[in-house]
């Protein structure tokens, strides 16, 4: 094991948008997105306009809207040919699109202003996950039911920017995390915590925390259950940052036909999210089907556990809440990694975001009767099978 050394709109647009819809046919959906059909035929299209889009990790349930858009025919209803681009360890997706090498990124929204900062033009068009899912799991015998009880423990983070949470936390609990806890490098699954090398472990609810309840208790033969584990919840001790959203070319935002390219992509992404919400099962199979090296069980848990970071969206899908960002940017400029630097020097500044496209995306997925703030969500229970599968 190795210490973590380092951290480092309009009406009128609307109404064009939906002039153009028109032009260009289609119907009318169904009430919960679950359908094919959105503001444009892929027939009645003169042309397909290209999309790539870059994901953070593998296919997986996390990105599971996209696919459905995809597998739905959501984007190809809004003219669009949308190739998703997976992610891995050494992929930033910020970094991609302020490259040019793809059209719009998913990236957390600390990790990406940090970009931002550093002067890549990226702005936050769509807010997807509106909550956090970060957690520290670890054993009852540890005795780690805060924050605060972190002091003398090792505790396993991945790094690569999905640490900041964790030294928010500290700071919050009066911890200097250079001297009062062990921090140790986690690979990007449970088996240094299963195997008794670490206290806590960095989980996300989706994923992570599932690998553990999918895992043999040597001591009774049976799977894991949640009665043996304690579950810190950033969300919950009020360090949540804001995750997974969509990011667009600020440079590129200027040019119409980008924008209204930028406006159908998140609402047929969105409609995708609402397919998800009303079809957990369905949404499963999809990204199984595009080859995840996760089990069927694994992806149920993560499409069911994903859906409860998006849904009920009270504002709408995709709309940035302010008091979250501000939490977000607050957090990002006070909390010190172990050299005492912060993510963000400075606050960031307003053209980081724009609920703008969001809005006018909102306004088409409303116009074809699609569910877009889902308040009466209501997850499914989902029993998850050994090693996932």
């Amino acid at each position: 094991m190795r210490k973590l050394k380092g951290w480092k709109a309009a009406a009128g647009v609307v109404a064009a948008l939906s002039l153009a819809v028109a032009a260009c046919g289609g119907d009318d959906g169904d009430s919960s997105g679950g359908e094919s059909g959105g503001g444009e035929s892929a027939g009645e299209c003169e042309s397909l306009t290209p999309v790539k889009l870059q994901l953070q990790w593998f296919a997986q349930a996390q990105f599971a809207g996209y696919y459905a858009a995809v597998d739905q025919g959501f984007y190809a209803d809004q003219c669009l040919d949308v190739s998703i681009v997976e992610g891995g360890v050494d992929i930033v997706p910020q970094q991609q699109l302020a490259d040019g090498a793809v059209d719009f990124a998913l990236s957390w929204v600390p990790k990406a202003l940090a970009s931002r900062e550093a002067g890549a033009n990226i702005v936050n068009i769509a807010q997807v996950f509106q909550r956090s899912g970060t957690l520290q799991v670890s054993f009852k015998d540890s005795g780690i039911t805060s924050p605060a009880d972190f002091a003398g423990k090792k505790i396993g983070n991945w790094g690569f920017g999905n640490e900041f949470e964790i030294f928010a936390a500290l700071t919050k609990a009066g911890l200097d995390p250079a001297a009062d806890v062990e921090l140790v490098q986690q690979q990007f699954d449970m088996a240094a915590l299963l195997a008794g090398d670490i206290d806590a472990a960095e989980a996300m609810t989706y994923n992570e925390y599932a690998q553990v309840l999918e895992a043999v208790n040597p001591d009774t033969g049976e799977l894991y259950t949640a009665d043996d584990l304690n579950v810190v919840s950033y969300e919950d001790e009020g360090v949540g940052m804001l995750q997974d959203a969509i990011w667009a070319s600020g440079d590129r935002l200027s040019d119409a036909a980008y924008r209204n390219t930028a406006v159908k992509f998140v609402a047929a992404s969105l409609q995708g999210w609402a397919y998800c919400r009303d079809n957990v099962q369905g949404c499963a199979d999809i990204v199984v089907s595009k080859g995840s090296m996760l089990g069927a069980s694994h992806q149920l848990w993560q499409m069911n556990e994903v859906n409860k970071l998006i849904w009920p969206a009270a504002g709408g899908a995709g709309v940035v809440d302010k008091a979250a960002w501000d939490r977000t940017a607050a957090l990002s400029q006070e909390t010190k990694n172990l050299e005492g630097s912060t993510v963000l020097t400075a606050a960031p500044d307003a053209d980081s975001y724009t609920n703008d496209i969001v809005n006018e995306a909102l306004a088409i997925l409303d116009g074809l009767g699609v569910d877009t703030k889902g308040s009466g969500y209501s997850p499914i229970t989902v029993e998850l099978q050994e090693g996932g599968a």
